[in-house]
């Protein structure tokens, strides 16, 4: 029978690994949501970028961040969790001071490619809460992560959109930078102190039980992996490739096109965080209990969906509603058409062998991203040279197409409830 919410809960944030990760997550997304509604905005008004220039930064942040992945990912299964987190997590120190530095928009490149690396981490951190929780508890897990995680998104957006209009961009990005470099001490220590590794680590500093893999072989072990998997290794390109297309010019689109305000663009991105803090834990119980696939097939229909209705508003009711439509499919269902949520990662949990879990992920995160370089750069093109609305439209159809493939391609492992 299943638990209800309260109890799941407590069961599962009594759990020092993932209640550690779950607080530090939220300490960082405190500060970075403050200012990165607007960062493309200050990219453009105080850096002198244009839009192609902007999507070629989300071009080089996005493919540095899932080049570290596979790497990352086999080094968690080599050497363990912990120390990759806390190498990656100390690599974000570096990125804002950086940031405090720049005055046009290519000083910004040398922080990019240190935060990418610093993405080094992100399988291992998906693996740790993988690891961390029964195999029937896995979607409620990780709905009870992203609710803890989400509650900055519930005043960050709003606070740094008021911060931007009162101060400008450049003061209150120069503020955040500040903020960051303080937190992200704090949350490399927090984590070195509080975190314990789920592997079995021998004296070698090695996990006993992991399989000898390269780079070359975690790519070709892919092809011998379920249709399942190499099914969403398409799919996850092409949700990527979508939104990438969009996601650095949605806050220009909302302030340039739109002319709306950056409190009122804050709004939107405290919304969502507030719908993701309610329904993200229900959307991991209801996968544990109905099934992974729906949850994520609703959230890859929503999501292009909605971002077709944003070229079709005209006021910022429309455009809240619109927004608001998309974090509920998003809370409910994970990431969107990105590869990641609750859903999403509790599947490749019951799909994948746990002592190659972050190594898969990695790999399907680097694939992913490697095939998606071009879509930011190609979606900031299309804005400068046909219209605004053309990147949104081109997202909509990647992101149906890949909800399509998903629908006929993937076929989900049944996990006994208790």
């Amino acid at each position: 029978m299943a638990k209800g919410v309260i109890q799941t809960f407590r069961e599962v944030l009594t759990n020092r690994n993932i209640i550690t990760i779950a607080v530090t997550t939220s300490l960082i997304s405190l500060t970075d949501m403050s200012y990165r509604p607007y960062w493309s905005l200050y990219l453009k008004h105080n850096l002198g970028a244009d839009m192609v220039a902007i999507g070629l930064l989300s071009t080089i942040a996005s493919s540095e961040n899932l080049l570290f992945q596979l790497p990352g990912g086999i080094l968690a299964d080599k050497y363990g969790r912990r120390r990759i987190i806390i190498l990656g997590t100390a690599l974000r120190i570096v990125p804002p001071i950086i940031y405090l530095f720049a005055r046009h928009w290519t000083h910004t490149i040398p922080a990019l490619l240190i935060s990418g690396s610093a993405s080094i981490y992100m399988p291992a951190f998906n693996a740790i809460i993988a690891d961390s929780l029964p195999e029937n508890e896995r979607g409620a897990g990780y709905g009870a992560y992203r609710t803890i995680t989400s509650i900055p998104w519930t005043v960050s957006p709003l606070i740094g959109g008021y911060v931007m209009d009162l101060y400008g961009y450049e003061a209150g990005i120069r503020l955040f930078m500040y903020i960051a470099i303080v937190v992200n001490i704090i949350v490399t220590y927090s984590r070195y102190r509080m975190l314990r590794e789920t592997l079995d680590i021998d004296e070698g500093g090695e996990a006993r039980s992991r399989s000898s893999v390269g780079i070359r072989d975690s790519f070709m072990s892919l092809f011998s992996m379920s249709r399942s998997v190499k099914t969403m290794v398409v799919v996850a390109f092409l949700g990527s490739f979508g939104m990438q297309m969009v996601m650095n010019f949605l806050s220009v689109y909302a302030g340039d096109v739109l002319m709306f305000s950056n409190t009122q663009i804050g709004l939107v991105s405290t919304t969502g965080g507030l719908i993701s803090m309610v329904l993200a834990m229900p959307g991991g119980m209801l996968a544990d209990r109905f099934g992974r696939k729906p949850m994520i097939l609703l959230s890859r229909v929503v999501s292009p969906l909605s971002y077709l209705g944003v070229t079709m508003v005209s006021s910022f009711q429309q455009y809240y509603s619109i927004m608001a439509v998309n974090s509920i499919g998003n809370a409910l269902g994970g990431g969107g058409m990105y590869a990641g949520g609750p859903a999403w990662n509790a599947l490749l949990a019951d799909l994948v062998p746990r002592d190659r879990l972050a190594t898969v992920m990695g790999t399907i995160g680097t694939l992913s991203g490697l095939m998606a370089i071009p879509s930011p750069v190609i979606g900031g093109w299309m804005w400068d040279e046909y219209s605004p609305k053309m990147p949104f439209y081109a997202s909509v159809v990647f992101g149906l197409l890949s909800a399509s493939i998903f629908l006929i391609g993937v076929q989900e492992k049944k996990v006994e409830s208790e």
